[in-house]
């Protein structure tokens, strides 16, 4: 595991490489998203913050995953078009990656062990878990996937400013 989130990298949807420095100096709320899950409304919660906060430098990253009751099961092409016609989704949605167990992605191993969840517990316990990452790469913070996204408005201005 890297000690810097920056010398890691994602795929986006189309499965190119996209280097995590990209996004140095800019606050980042990391989403394992799923489309058939009782918490997709907040897509479009999610998609509210980037609009009002992308300008100062707030990136909103989605991540597809299919661990948490086959949730996922689409293609990466059907998630874009999905996220795009359903909740208007502008925000970065990148390949779909696993954030548990051994096939578990780089980034997540990274920010599960800066910011574990309750009782000190590490795994992801559902869809749409969020971290909040700062300009320095620092992970702030992490949130349970029944938080709304409007509730982390006051943590993603602290951030920011």
């Amino acid at each position: 595991m890297s000690a810097d989130i920056y010398a890691l990298s994602v795929n986006d949807a189309q499965g190119h490489a996209v280097g995590l420095d990209t996004y140095r100096g800019k606050v980042l709320l990391v989403v394992n998203v799923a489309s058939r899950c009782g918490f997709t409304p907040q897509y479009a919660g999610l998609d509210a913050l980037y609009r009002k906060f992308c300008d100062r430098g707030l990136v909103v990253l989605g991540f597809p995953c299919n661990q948490f009751g086959a949730q996922e099961p689409g293609s990466d092409e059907a998630i874009q078009s999905f996220c795009r016609s359903t909740y208007g989704v502008s925000f970065p949605v990148l390949a779909k990656i696993e954030v548990n167990g051994s096939g578990e992605h780089p980034l997540y191993a990274h920010l599960k062990a800066k910011a574990p969840g309750i009782l000190g517990t590490e795994a992801i316990k559902w869809n749409f878990t969020k971290f909040l990452v700062g300009r320095d790469g620092a992970v702030l913070k992490r949130y349970a996937p029944q938080a709304e996204p409007s509730s982390l408005e006051a943590d993603i201005e602290a951030a920011l400013a």
